[in-house]
This record gives structure tokens, C-alpha cells and sequence, in this order.
């Protein structure tokens, strides 16, 4: 089957390289040329373990082309997928200029039948409007070709999203009513489909929901694990014991039942923040969304006041971890990048260190930072060190020999990853979040 896939940002390329790798006939499109180049010659513009392994090896077979022109990639195509960014506005709302433009492009340069799958998180109701634009241009052009809307939702972790592709949970379609369009998207999924991996079909209207739904609950298990740290830290409890003792109930199960300093990258604060939008637009009440969004706000800035307070003036400090999360070089919503200006505002020095995410970070933060090249070096004579991204390569750090780099003694460990005792035995200072 041949698939075009118009936006090579973290979903459209993983979803590239992966329906290739499934043995469809795959072109991405993007606008951006650079990007385009690069991909041409198989590199890949974001990391992802095994990202790009799969892309050259696609690329040699011919499986998978990408160009900046849309018109030259329609031909033949049978399915359209659009996964186009849908960033949060001011008020919280999904722009969603993007997915609109190539909807209507899509229309206007097809010359024939194709399903056009919205592949981009978007809220309800952003199909039909889809389906409207489609028919207008249409209508303008003087073609009566079928086009489909349907909702297929991506549910990728980023680290993981090659496995995530090609072993899903499930595969959410949605579609209103035409037979010819599901028939089409069961073709396209045989290859999964065959090793037991569900299509679960739905209405347009509940695929959309779907997705905001999932992110948001992980998010409120964050929130709600990050809410209980507080308590714990004022009363002497520890959450590391308490979210134990709570997934090992397979009711609620320990998946993203873990303290930190809070959630971020490119889902889970746009998502919670559109569902809020959401309800403002629809008057529905989504009280826990709210209060999840505002739990995740709360803890990151009391945890980087804890730490502000903690340190003597002048400090230096060693920071391990830029990207909002491990296996990943994404830098959105990370919390570095709220933290790094607070340490320099206040006059510390910082030494910071990641294993992928360095080049991202300095294109934002071009000043101010000293960036090394190994975790210790970032130690190096540091009053203290703050892990904000748990990295392998940190959790198995020697934390004697820690403590023999630094000139200070405090340890803020961000996302709970060191045995207290271990580091009070190290002679360090142990500053967890949840653990009094």
C-alpha cells in the first residue's frame, strides 16, 4: 500500500519508518528542507533508539522516500495521514492551523479516491471540520473524489516509540460510517494485526477523545503521586513506600505512580492543557484535569524553592539531565529549562551534563551554562548536584566517588533514584522529594 505522510516531527517519522518497515510504500512530506535533506541521507533529526537504524535500512530498500513537494507525493497514494504539530495556544487551545492546511491541501492536489487520517493529537470535533474544508475545496475544484476523515491516534513514548509502533496495546481508528474507509484501514494495519495487535473501532468523535483521555490519566497519576510528596515530606512518611504499597494493587497498577518534579515534553502538558480548553469551550467540568495541571505546576516550582533555598550564595552547581525525560533529546517542557535560569538569576555557576540532549539544549540556553562532557566532570568541585533527568548512566554513578569530585555535600535528587542511606553513608546530604 502506498502511504503518505505529510510532517516528519516525531510521530510522522517514527510512523514512517515503521509502516515501511512493515513493508508498505511510504513518502514523508515536510516543508522544511533542511530537515528533508537530512533525511534523504538518513540521519535522523531527533533521537530514538533504533530510529535510525530502521530509516537507512528503509531508505536502501526504496520502502521510504521524503520530499518537500506534496503534489509529486499524492499520486497513487491510498492513504493520507496528517501529523502535523498541534501546539498549545495562549489560552490553551490546540492550534490547529496546521492540520487545516493539510486537509485542504490534500484536496486540492489529489487526483483521485484517499483516506485521509488525522495521525495529529487533536480535540473532538476537528474532523468534521476537516471533512468541511475537504468538501469545499473540492467543491471549488469541480471533483467529486472521496476523501474520508478518519482519526487513527498515536500513543508513543518517546524513548520507546519504535516498540510502542510496532507492539501496540492497541490501534484506536475512528470512523463515521464508510465502509470503504475502514476496509482500507484494515488492509493497512494486516501486518499487526496478524500477531493479534486489536484494532479497537470507534466513532471519529470518541478516537479523539481517546488520546487526550489516556494522557490525561497518566498525567493524574503524576499529579497525584506528586500531590502525596508533599504530605509525606510534612509528616514523615516516605512516597517511595506509599506508591509501592499502592501499585501492587492491580487496580491501580505502578506505572507512572512516581514522584518527581513534575511531568513535561510534548504530550502530556499540551493535552491536559487542551482538555481544560476544552471544557471552557463546552462548559463541561473537568475538575480533575485542572487540578492535575495545577498539582504539576505546583511541584516543580516548591521543589526548585526548596533547592534555591538550600544553596550558599554563589554556588556551584552540577546539573545531570536537560531532556524532559531519558532516551530522548526532546527538550520541551523540560525542566531544565526552568531551572537553569533560576540558578543563574540568583548568581550560581552552572556545570551541566547529558548523554544525548547537549546540542538541543545549548540551540535554547546560549548562555551562561558550562557544559561538560561526562557526568563527573559536571561534579567537578560543585557545591551541588541536582539530577533532573534519570539517565542509566546516572543511576549507576559511584556515589563515594561522587562526594570526592564535589566540594560541597548536597545531593537533589529529582527523580528519586538514590537509596537515601546510600548517600548519607557517601557522606552526602540526601534531598529526595517525598522523603522526610
Amino acid at each position: 500500500m502506498k502511504i503518505v505522510i505529510i510532517g516528519t516531527g516525531y510521530v510522522g517519522l517514527v510512523s514512517a519508518v515503521c509502516f515501511s518497515e512493515l513493508g508498505h510504500d511510504v513518502c514523508g512530506v515536510d516543508i522544511d528542507e533542511e530537515k528533508v535533506k537530512k533525511l534523504q541521507q538518513g540521519i535522523s533529526p531527533i533521537y530514538e533508539p533504533e530510529l535510525e537504524e530502521l530509516l537507512k535500512r528503509n531508505l536502501e530498500a526504496g520502502r521510504v522516500t521524503f520530499t518537500t513537494n506534496l503534489e509529486e507525493a499524492l499520486p497513487d497514494a491510498q492513504v493520507v495521514f496528517s501529523a502535523v504539530p498541534t501546539p498549545p495556544n495562549k489560552d490553551f487551545s490546540a492550534d490547529l492551523k496546521a492540520v487545516f492546511i493539510v486537509a485542504e491541501s490534500v484536496a486540492k492536489y489529489t487526483e483521485g479516491d484517499i483516506v485521509f487520517v488525522n495521525k495529529s493529537t487533536v480535540p473532538v470535533g476537528t474532523g468534521t471540520k476537516c471533512e468541511e474544508a475537504i468538501t469545499k475545496t473540492l467543491k471549488e475544484r469541480g471533483v467529486d473524489f472521496k476523501i474520508p476523515v478518519v482519526s487513527n491516534p498515536e500513543f508513543l513514548r518517546e524513548g520507546h516509540a519504535i516498540p510502542d509502533t510496532m507492539q501496540p496495546d492497541r490501534i484506536v481508528v475512528g470512523i463515521n460510517e464508510n465502509g470503504w474507509a475502514r476496509k482500507v484501514m484494515e488492509e493497512l494495519y494486516v501486518p499487526l494485526t496478524r500477531v493479534s495487535k486489536p484494532i479497537v473501532w470507534m466513532s471519529r468523535e470518541s478516537s479523539e477523545i481517546v488520546k487526550y483521555a489516556s494522557n490525561g490519566f497518566l498525567a493524574n497519576k503524576i499529579s497525584f503521586a506528586n500531590m502525596l510528596s508533599e504530605l509525606c515530606e510534612a509528616t514523615g512518611g516516605n512516597i517511595r513506600d506509599v506508591t509501592k504499597g499502592m501499585g501492587m494493587d492491580d487496580r491501580i497498577g505502578p506505572r507512572f505512580l512516581h514522584s518527581g518534579i513534575g511531568y513535561g515534553g510534548s504530550c502530556f502538558p499540551k493535552d491536559v492543557k487542551a482538555l481544560i480548553a476544552l471544557s471552557r469551550e463546552t462548559g463541561v467540568d473537568l475538575p480533575l484535569i485542572q487540578a492535575t495541571h495545577d498539582i504539576n505546576q505546583h511541584q516543580r516550582k516548591r521543589y526548585f524553592q526548596k533547592l534555591l533555598d538550600a544553596l550558599p550564595k554563589n554556588a556551584t552547581v552540577g546539573l545531570w539531565g536537560l531532556s524532559f525525560k531519558p532516551r530522548t533529546d526532546d527538550m520541551r517542557e523540560a525542566p531544565s529549562l526552568d531551572l537553569i535560569p533560576l540558578l543563574l538569576d540568583a548568581g550560581h555557576t552552572v556545570q551541566a551534563h547529558d548523554p544525548v540532549a547537549m546540542e538541543n539544549a545549548k540551540s535554547i540556553i546560549t548562555d551562561g551554562v558550562d557544559w561538560k562532557d561526562s557526568a563527573m566532570a559536571a561534579a567537578e568541585n560543585a557545591d551541588a548536584v541536582i539530577l533532573l533527568t534519570e539517565w542509566d548512566e546516572f543511576r549507576g554513578i559511584d556515589l563515594s566517588r561522587l562526594k570526592l569530585t564535589m566540594k560541597g555535600n548536597d545531593l537533589f535528587d529529582g527523580r528519586n533514584i538514590y537509596d537515601p542511606a546510600e548517600a548519607k553513608e557517601a557522606g552526602l546530604t540526601y534531598h529526595g522529594i517525598g522523603i522526610s
